[in-house]
């Protein structure tokens, strides 16, 4: 069995590889050192003010890690790697059993992962601690058109501190309406201050409330990938128009990418949320990647129809 302890700066190199080479190898890529390498799912995760970093040791050396992300009533953990060499030894459920320990500590409400669909040693490990498959996750991408997105937005990154908090607060109250407590400050404040991307923010033709929101990352040091504008969660308001609403923001997603030099849109779409995808497949989206969410206790959370959300809980 590991020991399970907080995951420390000093063990962040070694964290990264660990990822790489454990994602690498069970991918089959070619050479699983540098899988991912134009991105980064450690360093920019590591201390932010919504998660929580933790590290297995083993034969007295770094073995695996996870991650917890708190967006104020929903928790996802990941991503939880671990060294091949000790892959089937047990060694990642005290992993498991750390997410969901800080889960309870945080008082959340709905929980839940993503991993690899066609696993059956991923989705036993993870039924062991109450989590269950659920719909699939398609991670899309397409080129950033030129022309498209010609609509006003503005991006959070521009906005005094007094500005910041008042689009903070009406993202939380956006996002209230799709789940309870859901609130997505955090990762908003976080995507800016350490240069991982920057938020857009779309209002209602001319009213007063808040139409939309993407979190969108970019860059080398981001979680997007080489050549790509990642959409880390996006969400319009619910509603009559919401489908209009969307497309708008798939819109500013686009000019956002063009306008930082990225000719790619990477975003995730949980397939229980059916007028979201198809809007994506119609648009031009194509999944590069599939995966699945496993929800504890089988909660739906905001994966239903009528909701237009995106991300995927990597």
């Amino acid at each position: 069995m590991a020991d399970v302890r907080p995951l420390a700066e000093s063990d962040l190199a070694e964290a990264r590889r660990i990822f790489q080479v454990a994602f690498g190898t069970f991918l089959g890529v070619p050479d699983p050192a540098n899988f991912f390498a134009d991105r980064d799912l450690v360093y920019g995760r590591f201390g932010a003010e919504h998660t929580a970093a933790f590290a297995a040791d083993a034969d007295g050396a770094l073995a695996g890690t996870n991650f917890a992300t708190r967006w104020g009533s929903v928790g996802f953990f990941g991503p939880l790697t671990m060294r091949p060499e000790l892959w089937n030894r047990g060694l990642a459920q005290p992993l498991v059993g750390a997410a969901c320990a800080v889960f309870e500590q945080w008082g959340l409400s709905h929980t839940g992962l993503y991993t690899f669909a066609e696993s059956a040693k991923h989705i036993h490990l993870y039924g062991k601690f109450g989590f269950h498959p659920r719909f699939l996750t398609a991670i899309m991408a397409m080129p950033a058109r030129p022309g498209v997105g010609t609509g006003a937005f503005t991006r959070y990154s521009v906005l005094s501190d007094g500005d910041r908090e008042t689009a903070e607060s009406a993202c939380r109250e956006l996002t209230e309406a799709l789940y309870p407590g859901l609130d997505l400050g955090a990762e908003i404040r976080t995507a800016t201050a350490r240069g991982l991307g920057d938020t857009v923010l779309l209002g209602d033709n001319g009213g007063s409330k808040l139409a939309s929101f993407a979190i969108c990352h970019y860059g080398p040091a981001s979680e997007a990938g080489a050549g790509c504008l990642y959409v880390k969660f996006g969400a319009v308001r619910r509603g009559r128009g919401a489908g209009a609403r969307f497309a708008d923001l798939l819109d500013a997603c686009e000019a956002l990418a063009l306008a930082v030099g990225m000719p790619n849109v990477l975003a995730g779409v949980n397939l229980a949320r059916e007028e979201a995808y198809r809007q994506m497949t119609a648009r031009g989206f194509r999944t590069e990647i599939q995966g699945v969410t496993l929800h504890r206790d089988n909660q739906p959370g905001y994966s239903r129809p009528g909701l237009y959300v995106l991300d995927d809980w990597r």
